[in-house]
Formats: structure tokens, sequence, C-alpha cells
């Protein structure tokens, strides 16, 4: 297949799951309030199109993920919106920063995390059905703690102040919430960007013939 047909249908699957992201993020499919954070299953797509595309892939639509997020925590503020939107911070231009890494730096890091853990574990485990869930699962958990872990190091006043909790009560929720909504999320991601992984993996080696 020549350089330009890879070229056209690598923008094509990028912009389509860019479109799919911005219609989650529209219909609230991909952010679910939770009491303090909301769940997310925009990582889904994310995961697939590093798997799909490769790591480059990975980090733009993590990017994309990165800007609903901010958008979706603007618009509609939950508890812990000041971690993820630059507009709704508490600390001025230092906030700014940190939200913006939160937000959209650990998302961009972790599409390209993505991308390299589908290169290693296609490698190592040869199956598709052993590679998809164990990079879908690897990759959830490590979004989570980047998240969350960011939100530890760089806001634990501040998340301490919402839930009404001192300081030292920190580590413990936030591993709470590491739990309770990154495990979940990672059994999701295995399932669905297994499923539909391997289907859009077939059909691209059939493409290429």
């Amino acid at each position: 297949m020549n350089k330009q047909k890879l070229d056209t249908r690598y923008m094509a699957m990028l912009a389509m799951l860019a479109g799919l992201m911005l219609v989650m993020g529209m219909t609230g499919i991909g952010f679910i309030p939770l009491p303090v954070i909301k769940a997310t299953t925009m990582h889904i797509p994310v995961i697939l199109g590093a798997v799909l595309l490769g790591p480059a892939a990975g980090a733009i639509l993590g990017g994309v993920f990165g800007l609903i997020s901010i958008w979706v925590n603007t618009t509609t503020p939950g508890l812990l919106a000041f971690a993820f939107s630059p507009f709704m911070t508490q600390e001025g231009l230092p906030g700014v920063f940190k939200s913006l890494w939160i937000a959209l730096g650990c998302r961009i890091a972790f599409g390209l995390i993505a991308g390299y853990l589908w290169k290693l574990f296609k490698k190592l485990l040869k199956e598709d059905y052993i590679a998809l869930p164990v990079t879908a699962a690897l990759s959830t958990i490590i979004h989570t703690l980047l998240v969350m872990g960011s939100i530890y190091f760089l806001l634990a006043a501040q998340y301490a102040a919402a839930k009404n909790v001192g300081v030292s009560a920190v580590f413990g929720l936030v591993m709470g919430t590491v739990t309770a909504s990154g495990i979940p999320e990672a059994i999701v991601a295995a399932i669905l960007v297994t499923i539909i992984g391997k289907a859009l993996l077939h059909f691209l080696a059939k493409t290429k013939k």
C-alpha cells in the first residue's frame, strides 16, 4: 500500500476516534459523575488509537481527552473541578499550570505510554487476545495513578479542603479512588479494547493486502 493511502487512512481513523470522543464528552457517556471525581470511559478510544495507529496517535488522542476533560469540568464542575480545569483553579497562575498538567499532560503521557506498552506486549506475548487486555488494563491503571498521583502531590491541601478532611487523610482517599474507579475502568477497558481492537486489527490487516 502506498504512503499516501496509508497517511489518508491514518488521518481518517484518527479523526474518527477524536470525533467519537467529542460525542462521548458532549453526551456525558465519557464522564460518569461520582461523589468526588468523574469516572471515565474516554480512555478507551485513546488506547484503541494507540494500539491501531501508534504512540504518537495515542498522545494526540490523549490531548483530545484532556481538552474535553477541561471543557466538561468547566461547564459542569464537580467537587474536584479545580484539579481538571484551569478556569476553576483556586491558586492563581500556579493552579493553572497544575490543572493543565493533570487534565492535559497526564492524558497525553497516558496515550503515549499506551502505544509503547502495546508494542512491548505485542512482541512479548505474541497473541493479540493476550496482549490487548494486558495493554488496556495496565494503561488504564497507569492513567489513574498519573492523575490521582498528581492530585496528591500537587493539590493535597485543596483536595483535603474539598473533602473536609485533614491533609494526612488525603493519601488514603486517593488510594480509595484509585481502587473504586481505577480497577473497574481497567476491567471495562480490557474487555472493550480486546473485542473492538481485535476486530479493527483484523480489518486493517486485510486492507493492507
